[in-house]
């Protein structure tokens, strides 16, 4: 890339994917919240009036709870959403039972019940399920939260127990629920996120059927035309040559006709805004199992779409054919006159070497031609690809 990287807006449009990203640590974010207040509020108990053994416990009960906590949202988001994965709950099965034995361990040192019910029944509902068995989950532990949590009551006096310590206990009996149902949106919306990107796959699969089906019909009806103009010739041949001539002339003006025809398709296909095409393509990339950044400036329907957009579709031909497999970005701005296209993809187990191969030269043959630049580059473990278009190209 050129020694000034221009400095790209991020659109609504783009950052899409990365607003769900963004949806999953603020929902990551307010579980933890809960969790470590609630630890926090009974560990803080237990240094306040408790004996050395109790406070040690307490700390690394709190601890370790929270570190399983973190564990199993980690091992959540990796999960897929399909119910049938099995494997997936056997493997989170360890998770849990840290966090199980750290409550434990909290429990024994704050001496409360409730504390252990509170956090086993949140670490349990950090757990993906089969459908509906979270809703029974959360049901059946807060009836256990709220029976221990009477019990306790009971057994310390409710006068002074609710009188005093009402608000924490209430708190950790809505642990799970809070828990399950935050876990419940974050799925919602990760859903989509999924659907909308099957919508834009088939959108383009709906419309290469279009083309292709337009293409037949044209193709079709011209081929027809010729062949019958070149059999008529064929017999015209003998008995009246000027005639079969006059055919064979029509054939060629259907064929020449035929050509304008399927020029003007394909310029009505290439017709899609450069936006539109630039979020395909990271559509694509993400479907292939590419972490992609996308950054488009809000001007971006105004670039060149006859240039830029081939140069899109045999970049990311390039990082699917030669990229490792595990990252990428795309972005477009302008910057100092002209429009930059940057390609940037990891390099490293890359199937093949990049090199100056056949889409290099396209691309750089295409953008010359309208007095722009390309520049490709490997840097490192990565391998970048820069597309300078002038402005005044008209879109």
């Amino acid at each position: 890339m050129s020694a000034h990287a221009p400095a790209p807006v991020l659109t609504p449009a783009a950052t899409y994917a990365r607003d769900v990203r963004v949806t999953w640590w603020y929902t990551a974010a307010s579980v933890m919240v809960l969790h470590v207040f609630a630890v926090f509020m009974w560990a803080f108990v237990v240094v306040l009036r408790g004996t050395p053994l109790d406070i040690v416990l307490a700390l690394v009960g709190a601890a370790g709870s929270v570190a399983s906590g973190v564990l199993l949202l980690v091992r959540y988001r990796r999960e897929p959403l399909d119910d049938g994965d099995d494997s997936a709950r056997r493997s989170v099965g360890p998770l849990v039972l840290l966090g199980v034995a750290s409550a434990v361990l909290l429990g024994v040192g704050t001496g409360s019940l409730l504390v252990v019910a509170a956090l086993v029944s949140q670490a349990l509902c950090t757990v993906r399920w089969r459908g509906g068995m979270r809703v029974r989950l959360v049901a059946l532990t807060l009836v256990v939260v709220v029976a221990v949590w009477v019990i306790e009551a009971t057994r310390w006096g409710p006068d002074g127990y609710i009188s005093l310590t009402f608000a924490l206990p209430l708190f950790a009996a809505m642990l799970a629920p809070l828990t399950a149902t935050s876990l419940w949106w974050w799925d919602i919306v990760r859903e989509l996120d999924r659907a909308r990107r099957a919508e834009g796959r088939l959108a383009a699969a709906q419309e290469r059927l279009r083309l292709a089906s337009d293409l037949h019909d044209l193709q079709g009806h011209h081929l027809q035309v010729v062949a019958l103009q070149l059999e008529l010739a064929e017999k015209m041949m003998g008995r009246d040559p000027d005639a079969a001539v006059e055919q064979v002339r029509a054939a060629r003006a259907s064929v020449d006709e035929a050509r304008r025809g399927t020029r003007d398709l394909a310029a009505r296909f290439r017709g899609v805004p450069l936006p539109d095409e630039l979020a395909n393509a990271a559509d694509l990339l993400r479907a292939a199992g590419l972490t992609v950044d996308l950054l488009v400036d809000t001007e971006a329907a105004r670039a060149p779409a006859d240039v830029l957009g081939p140069v899109v579709r045999e970049s990311t031909t390039n990082v699917l054919k030669h990229g490792g497999g595990v990252s990428a970005s795309l972005s477009l701005a302008r910057h100092e006159g002209s429009w930059v296209l940057t390609v940037d993809n990891d390099a490293r187990g890359a199937a093949s070497p990049v090199g100056d191969g056949a889409g290099l030269s396209g691309i750089a043959d295409r953008v010359g031609s309208v007095g722009g630049t390309m520049d490709a580059a490997r840097l490192g473990d990565r391998f970048r690809l820069t597309v300078r278009v002038p402005e005044e190209v008209m879109a």
